[in-house]
């Protein structure tokens, strides 16, 4: 049976990340050229009503910035309509995909999808913190990385937008030297990862982002809008996981694969994020560092 694709690549013009787009065709022709794929690329950059035809079965369009990528693969989920049911997954990537830790997009391969097609799962990498926090009354401490994922249609159509957070005024001071209000919805170790993440050393895993910034000023706006991104990439894989939908980790799937084929995945739960991190073929968290099996 031939799989069906559809990418929703979301960018904010073609500057910063200019080969984004052909790099992604070239993993599409590296590792999945079974895939029968159609792309529309929103352009937040553009005016919303903004269409035109690249080339068959690619479409640039304009997106709505209020959410950042967010918001953009709304828009194209609604420039979609009904048709994202043709397709067996929706395929949500950024144009800094290639950012940070990149391994496990090499996993990726047709055999890997087609062992949970049809199931409710997102597919991707989860990230973590090393401990858990709280965000928005819900203690979570994984989530899985925004830049690419691949969700099934339904699962999206149940999920409703994919925005979860576009007003700051419940989380933000104003004030560049203490940037969070002192009741904001989200734990205090929460606000130390993000500071840390945007503007200090990181979250204590030994990496730090490639772009981060003092935070004075000038740059409260940048951080406001950064830490909105955050908190929609980490509510996303929180409410997938309360509708039912698993999140799972493209390198823990690809060994399981590899070590009993597909049938054996349809056929067992998917187990907690803790467990398939822990059993990496490669890169593993052991499950005492990965936090306790009831944290999501």
């Amino acid at each position: 049976m031939t799989m069906r694709i559809l990418t929703i690549f979301a960018r904010h013009g073609d500057v910063k990340y200019t080969s984004a787009l052909d790099e992604l065709d070239s993993f599409y022709a590296r590792f999945l050229p079974e895939v029968v794929r159609e792309t529309v690329i929103v352009d937040n950059a553009l005016p919303e009503t903004h269409r035109i035809c690249l080339s068959p079965g690619s479409i640039l369009v304009g997106g709505s910035n209020r959410a950042w990528e967010f918001s953009a693969w709304d828009s194209g989920l609604a420039f979609a309509g009904r048709r994202v049911l043709e397709f067996d997954y929706i395929h949500l990537v950024t144009s800094a995909f290639r950012q940070l830790y990149t391994a496990y997009l090499e996993r990726f391969d047709i055999t890997m999808l087609a062992a949970l097609r049809g199931r409710a799962v997102a597919v991707g990498h989860i990230d973590r913190f090393n401990e858990p926090v709280r965000i928005f009354g819900r203690v979570s401490q994984s989530w899985l990385r925004s830049s690419f994922l691949l969700i099934p249609p339904t699962e999206l159509r149940l999920l409703g937008s994919l925005v979860s957070v576009t007003d700051g005024r419940a989380i933000f001071s104003g004030d560049p030297a203490s940037p969070f209000r002192h009741d904001a919805p989200i734990s205090e170790g929460y606000r130390a990862n993000i500071l840390g993440w945007l503007t200090g050393a990181g979250t204590g895993q030994g990496f730090v982002w490639h772009s981060r910034f003092d935070l004075d000023p000038k740059a409260l706006a940048m951080f406001e809008a950064k830490t909105l991104a955050i908190l929609n990439e980490h509510a996303l894989a929180v409410r997938l996981r309360a509708q039912g939908c698993a999140t799972v980790d493209a390198t823990w799937l690809s060994g399981c694969v590899a070590r009993g084929g597909g049938a054996a995945i349809s056929r067992d739960v998917i187990p907690c994020w803790q467990e398939q991190l822990a059993d990496r073929d490669t890169d593993a968290v052991p499950l005492q560092d990965a936090g306790l099996a009831a944290i999501a």
